[in-house]
């Protein structure tokens, strides 16, 4: 594990800074000095990290996101904080960066649970559910229905801190070069996908793979995948998908919201001060705002670009397709609760959150 710490000087605190938790990287330096009277503030520790991301920084929302975090965490501590932001591969292979950060390999990963899903399936409730619940919801369990103590239960185990710092609204379901008119067509697929939803399309007869967001447009292109998922419209309109495939089919039913993450090595975190800590969560918090108020501006004009300028047709999957798809997800329930014991906490903690939720959630909001 690398921790670059370099010493510089800080004439004054931001004035906020200094009403919440004084100037100073550590618990004895966390006084403000009086503006008229009393020696000066001592000078204040730098802590810059290494951050790899698992998303290209051009790459709307999620790629850039890690740009802006870092920005407004050197902003809110007055300088004293900085995440190195790496692009895909610099560091790391784009889908290896949480292993990184847990073996201390580097410092911190901008990416999603999902993606440690090969070390345990039951990461992957902490980035999306197939037929789960939106952006609301899915914060209402993380924060106050249990997800996000079990989370971070399971990401401790891996040396991991893990902060959620962006959601997202719902994805596309898939990118096709022909109409899918029957549940046959999808058989002997080759299809790029993502999480729980993975497990469903194999179900179908789909051969599902992962690839990293910067891998998918050249095998799709080669031919090496058929088809692919990967995110919502403005974020597949830069990948240039459309100009493969044509069919791009709706609702995301595998993701209809998505979580993502900061992790921090563990050790690291904890060797951190309490207000560099409380400026990487609250801005976290803020992050999340930030993109899911600008995701959902931004699908619209998206869809609008690639149907009207490049003959993309939109489609929405027939009734029986969503219910075949949802009846496969039933059956990935039962078989990951019978041989995953975290898979079977996490998902009863989530099911019994939403039967729960379900009176507010029916009745408290306009039908769309």
């Amino acid at each position: 594990m690398k921790k670059f710490v370099e010493l510089s000087a800080v004439a004054a605190c931001v004035a906020a800074l200094l009403f919440v938790a004084g100037c100073g990287d550590s618990g004895d330096q966390q006084q403000a000095a009086s503006s008229d009277s009393g020696p000066a503030a001592p000078a204040a520790q730098k802590v810059t990290l290494q951050m790899a991301s698992a998303f290209p920084t051009s790459l709307a929302l999620v790629g850039e996101g890690a740009i802006e975090f870092n920005d407004k965490i050197q902003r809110v501590s007055g300088g004293t904080l900085e995440l190195r932001v790496f692009e895909p591969g610099a560091l790391v292979p784009a889908l290896e960066a949480i292993q990184a950060v847990s073996k201390g390999s580097i410092d911190a990963a901008w990416s999603t649970a999902g993606y440690l899903a090969g070390t345990d399936m039951a990461f992957n409730f902490f980035t999306a559910v197939p037929f789960g619940p939106d952006a609301p919801e899915y914060l209402a369990w993380m924060y106050h229905g249990g997800g996000l103590a079990l989370a971070e239960e399971m990401f401790a185990e891996h040396n991991l801190k893990y902060i959620p710092c962006s959601i997202t609204p719902p994805e596309a379901s898939g990118w096709f070069r022909d109409e899918i008119k029957t549940l046959d067509d999808l058989k002997g697929m080759k299809m790029r996908f993502f999480g729980l939803g993975a497990r469903v399309m194999d179900k179908m007869g789909v051969a599902t793979q992962l690839l990293a967001g910067g891998d998918i447009f050249q095998a799709l292109q080669l031919g090496t995948i058929d088809s692919t998922e990967f995110a919502m419209p403005v974020m597949d309109e830069s990948f240039g998908f459309y100009q493969v495939a044509k069919y791009y089919y709706f609702p995301g039913w595998h993701q209809p919201s998505s979580i993502l993450g900061l992790f921090i090595n563990l050790e690291l975190w904890n060797g951190l001060s309490d207000q560099h800590q409380a400026i990487i969560e609250v801005t976290c918090g803020d992050q999340i705002r930030h993109v899911l108020a600008r995701g959902e501006a931004m699908q619209a004009p998206a869809m609008h670009r690639m149907q009207d300028k490049h003959g993309v047709k939109i489609m929405y999957w027939p009734p029986e397709f969503l219910e075949a798809y949802k009846k496969a997800w039933q059956e990935v329930i039962a078989e990951e609760s019978g041989r995953n014991a975290n898979f079977k906490k996490i998902y009863a903690s989530y099911s019994q959150f939403r039967e729960e939720f379900r009176l507010w959630g029916e009745n408290g909001y306009l039908k769309r």
